[in-house]
């Protein structure tokens, strides 16, 4: 057996993602979180049902993948290998599945189709006790079609587990046990064939139930595996003059490959040498070609419109873009809202009650007549134990919550959005404000040199400032080197180089102390901006960025940096506002350049010049007013978006904005912002619908079974009423899926993939 490949998180902390099979309803999901828990050194555990996924947080220095494995190997679920899972097995072994359940599926229901008219001409007196001969032979019939749901009644009793398969089980037994006492005794009015009837019918809903969560599960698959697609399998490598075709695996970072117009770029890279239009649609969802020159950051799966690039590689294996995203949807699909933990919890009480009531409801019509003085009736006894039984099928209750979710993650994932956790589904609908990093969200996060304001040369301000910059990883130090770099000025080289997070940066050029940085942080240690001052305060109400520079505390000039909206952030906002949801805008930038870009998008709160550590306190400010969302890309980003109630990373953003995020864009799209909020919110209200529907039934019917006056027949027909209308709620709007499915099983087709975007 593989073992499964983990993640380090943090440190002292490690993450486990891994399918699990052979679970059957929320009570699976408990025993094997409970169990896990027990281990030491495991600090959370989340098992998705319907999706089938296991993640474990937990520190490797005191438990590991193996012993995690084997502990839910010791339950007798089966575990599958996490990096099999991304590579796309995992959806062809369950593609595989629906074909061969659903032929199973296919079965039952002819036998089904046949069981029914014989039944009603029977309860009609159309037909004699006679019907009850063929009626139980397709009872028999059924049972060998659907073995399982008897052949590990032994071993779920071996490992001391409760799911539901007890009340299923008690409830074809109650059906062959009636069916076959009318066979036995001359009894009159006796509803043999009903009883059968039920035997065949339980066998064939509780197949379908079940064929129809995998098949859900299946079609979400499908959009991991068509995003795993888009990475060839080889590339051109170039190496010591020579070219040659490689696999993808064979590549390191540092390596450089050529990419054709037309061919797709086979991993994440950086450009060396040419200029090309890249479309990045099928990856990002952005629908225009992106032009990349040279150190141009290109993303593997990308097709290369026009010119021929090098392009030398930055990430290789699980870390590149398209594995990330696939991790972070599997991580998705382990994670779930509270509901459906309060659901599998109530459900670990509703079984064993289930089975002491209808025993109980049973007793009670076998021995109270008897204390009457009265002669039991059978019909009675047997109505109320099989109709508690039938009336509280729990696989509606179990399936309910996790098929709303799972809809609702399937939904996400077909626009481009990853829901990552319950928090995504729970609490985006109750928010009311959304904040916003300016850079790179609000806007395009792409500086360029727009003004350079010295006393002495230009070129001379502009290649200091970028001689000290050039170490630096921020976006306005970029800016400056990439000035320079296309002046083609020659740049020294920086010594003793320091950063001050959200202020400037500090380092020695040619034995000069240099300052490079805001104007108020240049101004503290240079005595003031001197004649720049007043040029610095003109610029930033133009909306600029400036950059005060300063040699040997000297002020040497300021450079004006602009930055440009993006083109769908308007439309995003009016969007936003139309629901109710106030924009916040926050930004390390001045105050005026701030504002002007807040009055052109309508944003009426902003919070200028902030420091990367105060973005935090920004959030848990706006929460003493309601829930709150934050939007960003950056690292500076990532306390925020953990300390709103719902982060949201921009797919562009850094690993750690997306490790911290609730919900990835990855089309990187504003609009995405409201549409993941509608998807949430409709997934979750879904969710609290199928839950609804489901206790609704059985809170009703169980009592009414329990008189003994519903006929078990019409006790099924109720409980298929109850797990339809809690397949309906989920399937709405994606029927086409399921009956395309079943033609092609039918007709012996390839399993259909639903589309995805």
């Amino acid at each position: 057996m593989p073992t499964p490949a983990s993640e380090t998180v943090a440190e002292g902390r490690a993450r486990l993602t891994m399918p699990v099979s052979g679970m059957q309803c929320s009570l699976c999901t408990g025993i094997i979180e409970r169990r896990l828990a027990e281990l030491p050194g495991v600090e959370q555990v989340s098992v998705n049902l319907p999706d089938e996924q296991l993640l474990v947080d937990y520190d490797p220095e005191r438990t590991g993948p193996e012993q995690l494995q084997a502990a839910v190997g010791e339950l007798g679920f089966a575990v599958g290998d996490s990096a099999a899972s991304r590579g796309g097995q995992e959806s062809d072994e369950d593609a595989a599945k629906v074909v061969s359940e659903g032929r199973r599926l296919l079965i039952l229901a002819a036998l089904s189709v046949v069981t029914v008219p014989l039944m009603l001409l029977e309860l009609t007196g159309v037909v004699g006790g006679w019907v009850g001969w063929p009626l139980g032979a397709l009872a028999v019939v059924s049972l060998v079609v659907a073995p399982e749901l008897f052949s590990d009644t032994l071993h779920s009793r071996r490992r001391g587990l409760l799911t539901n398969r007890p009340v299923v089980r008690a409830s074809i037994l109650g059906g062959l046990v009636g069916g076959l006492l009318g066979l036995a005794l001359p009894l009159e009015d006796y509803p043999t064939g009903g009883y059968f009837a039920v035997t065949v019918l339980v066998a064939t809903y509780h197949v379908f139930s079940m064929w129809l969560s995998l098949l859900v599960r299946t079609q979400s698959s499908h959009s991991v595996k068509k995003l795993m697609a888009l990475q060839p399998d080889t590339a051109r490598l170039v190496r010591d003059g020579l070219e040659g075709d490689v696999p993808i695996q064979a590549l390191s970072v540092g390596d450089v490959v050529r990419v054709r117009p037309g061919e797709r770029i086979p991993i994440d890279g950086r450009v060396f040498s040419g200029h090309s239009a890249v479309d990045e649609s099928l990856v990002t969802g952005e629908s225009v070609p992106v032009q990349k020159r040279e150190g141009g950051e290109v993303i593997g799966g990308a097709i290369n419109d026009s010119g021929t690039l090098l392009v030398e590689i930055t990430h290789v294996g699980e870390d590149t873009f398209l594995r990330q995203i696939v991790h972070n949807i599997e991580e998705a699909r382990a994670l779930k809202p509270a509901v459906v933990d309060l659901v599998g919890r109530v459900l670990k009480v509703y079984i064993p009650t289930v089975l002491v009531l209808a025993g109980a409801a049973g007793l009670f019509w076998a021995l109270g007549p008897l204390v009457l003085g009265e002669t039991p009736e059978l019909n009675r006894i047997l109505f109320a134990t099989l109709g508690v039984l039938i009336m509280a099928y729990p696989c509606a209750m179990g399936m309910a919550a996790p098929l709303g979710l799972v809809r609702g993650a399937g939904d996400a994932a077909e626009q481009g959005i990853v829901l990552r956790t319950g928090d995504a589904f729970q609490t985006f609908g109750q928010v009311r404000r959304v904040v916003f990093d300016k850079t790179g969200t609000l806007t395009e996060g792409v500086f360029t040199v727009r003004e350079l304001d010295t006393s002495g040369d230009r070129d001379e301000l502009l290649a200091l400032a970028a001689a000290a910059e050039a170490p630096s990883e921020h976006p306005l130090g970029a800016a400056i080197s990439a000035a320079a770099r296309e002046r083609g000025l020659a740049l020294a080289s920086a010594e003793e180089f320091e950063a001050i997070r959200g202020h400037g940066i500090r380092a020695t050029i040619d034995g000069a102390a240099v300052l490079v940085g805001r104007p108020s942080f240049v101004a503290d240690r240079a005595g003031g901006l001197g004649r720049f001052a007043e040029r610095a305060e003109e610029l930033e109400a133009a909306g600029r960025t400036v950059v005060a520079v300063a040699r040997d505390e000297e002020v040497q000039g300021v450079i004006a940096l602009g930055d440009e909206i993006r083109a769908d952030a308007p439309a995003a906002l009016e969007q936003l506002r139309r629901r109710g949801i106030t924009p916040v805008m926050v930004t390390g930038d001045n105050h005026r350049a701030a504002v002007v870009v807040a009055e052109k998008l309508g944003i009426d709160e902003v919070r200028a010049e902030v420091l990367p550590q105060d973005k935090t306190e920004i959030v848990r400010e706006l929460q003493q007013h309601g829930r709150v969302a934050m939007v960003g890309d950056g690292v500076n980003d990532a306390p925020a978006l953990t300390q709103a109630d719902v982060g949201i990373a921009m797919g562009s953003g850094t690993d750690i904005a997306i490790e911290s995020g609730d919900v990835i864009i990855v089309g990187n799209r504003l609009d995405a912002v409201l549409t993941a909020r509608t998807i949430g919110q409709r997934g979750y209200r879904r969710t609290v619908q199928n839950v609804t529907l489901a206790f609704l039934f059985n809170g009703i019917g169980v009592p009414l079974a329990a008189t003994g006056l519903v006929e078990p027949i019409w006790a099924m027909a109720v409980m298929i009423v109850s797990v339809t209308a809690v397949f309906a709620n989920s399937m709405r709007g994606k029927w086409s899926m399921m009956f395309s499915t079943l033609r092609d099983i039918i007709t012996r087709q390839a399993l259909t993939p639903a589309p995805t975007a």
